[in-house]
């Protein structure tokens, strides 16, 4: 028979990022000496406090389903949280936890989203977000954010954007792909507009909040404009400050409604994320967390090197980010271009393919977030790696012509 794919389904593209990864993976496989800056993961291991509270959750048994979306004593710690680190006040109930920060936003969407509903998405943005809400029924409204304004979204755009049937907000800081964060002022002039448009939600992806640098002072919308908190889904998680990639844990801080929505769309997908992980994260957030500014130091220093690397290629402009472990270069002045080996340069996609073809670097071409003509680099590797990339760019770029 011939296969039968939902509307829903036919409407989203696979990721980007993962296609990357696996192509450099496949090529690894063949021999051939792939540097892949694709993976948006830390490379650094889970701390050893972290892992062995999961093996003592393992010993002590707690092995079995837990409440749908999250046992107590993370929640409670979740709570502890966001006091602690954005001076916002939850109750157990407004907590959710999922298997991973991706199913926090695809349950809200799912919960909330009807035919013909807006969200409005500014680019460049994660992959998954305009797809998601496709996936979910809903209507992206991508508003592209240039270099020009740091790659954030100003608040003459938010008010151009909102209509009747706008449902959500999405926010990233700092953002994946850009490493752009909105500072507290930059957030507290985009809820100027929102607060005259009571409608629309705010879905703020704070999963890169610890990974900033040079003394950037993080900042939250609902903690910005307190009046927003109870039309705001704070989504964070522990795969990011955390190394915990691989563990699979998500949350999200929000109104009462929307929390008992999503765990109802939990109890007929997915049920509860892995109990030996949600004990882990109960330990996790309780501390200790100073190994996150001791790799910050790190990430710190890697970005300075990846972006004078850039800067130092020919055709290539690169911003510095303030946050996450991604620069997002423009490369528009290589547009037309043809590379030693004869490949066209007509778009970044195709500088992303000459580059791992060529020279065995994996980025992910700009197309992929919605921000063009640009591409992605992940400093999240080890500093040698990223020399030797760098290096490899920068004599791809001189061989062009």
């Amino acid at each position: 028979m011939n296969p039968i794919i939902s509307e829903n389904l036919s409407r989203v593209a696979p990721s980007a990022t993962m296609a990357v990864t696996q192509t450099a993976r496949e090529m690894k496989a063949a021999g051939i000496d792939v540097i892949g800056l694709g993976a948006g993961e830390p490379d650094f291991d889970t701390p050893d406090h972290i892992k062995a509270a999961a093996i003592k959750a393992i010993e002590e048994g707690e092995t079995n389903y837990t409440n749908v979306d999250g046992i107590p004593e993370l929640k409670a710690a979740i709570c502890d949280k966001f006091k602690r680190d954005n001076d916002l006040n939850y109750a157990a109930a407004q907590i959710n936890v999922s298997p991973g920060g991706k199913p926090v936003l695809f349950n809200a969407l799912m919960a909330t989203l009807n035919k013909g509903d807006e969200v409005i998405v500014p680019a460049p943005c994660w992959v998954s977000y305009p797809e998601m809400v496709k996936l979910c029924g809903g209507t992206p409204v991508i508003i592209p954010c240039d270099m020009a304004s740091g790659f954030k979204l100003t608040p003459v755009q938010l008010e151009a954007a909102i209509t009747p049937q706008t449902r959500w907000l999405m926010l990233n800081s700092p953002s994946n792909p850009t490493g752009a964060a909105y500072s507290f002022a930059d957030l507290k002039a985009l809820s100027e507009v929102l607060l005259r448009h009571p409608q629309v939600m705010i879905l703020t992806d704070d999963i890169y909040e610890h990974l900033v640098y040079d003394g950037f002072e993080f900042a939250t919308i609902a903690q910005v404009e307190p009046e927003l908190f109870d039309r705001t889904l704070t989504m964070n998680g522990l795969s990011k400050a955390y190394a915990m990639t691989g563990w699979r844990i998500g949350y999200a801080g929000g109104p009462e409604w929307l929390i008992k929505a999503m765990a109802k769309v939990m109890s007929q997908s997915t049920s509860n994320p892995s109990s030996i992980s949600q004990w882990a994260g109960v330990t996790a957030l309780n501390g200790p967390h100073d190994f996150i500014a001791e790799r910050n130091i790190a990430f710190a220093a890697r970005r300075n090197a990846v972006v004078a690397g850039l800067n130092a290629s020919q055709g290539i402009s690169c911003a510095v980010p303030d946050g996450a472990f991604y620069v997002y270069p423009d490369c528009g002045a290589l547009i037309g271009k043809t590379s030693a080996a004869g490949h066209k340069i007509a778009t970044d996609t195709d500088f992303a393919t000459a580059l791992l073809k060529e020279s065995h670097v994996a980025v992910v071409p700009g197309g992929a977030f919605h921000g063009s003509p640009n591409f992605r680099i992940s400093y999240a590797t080890s500093m040698e790696q990223l020399e030797e990339a760098c290096a490899r760019i920068q004599d791809f770029c001189h061989r062009l012509r």
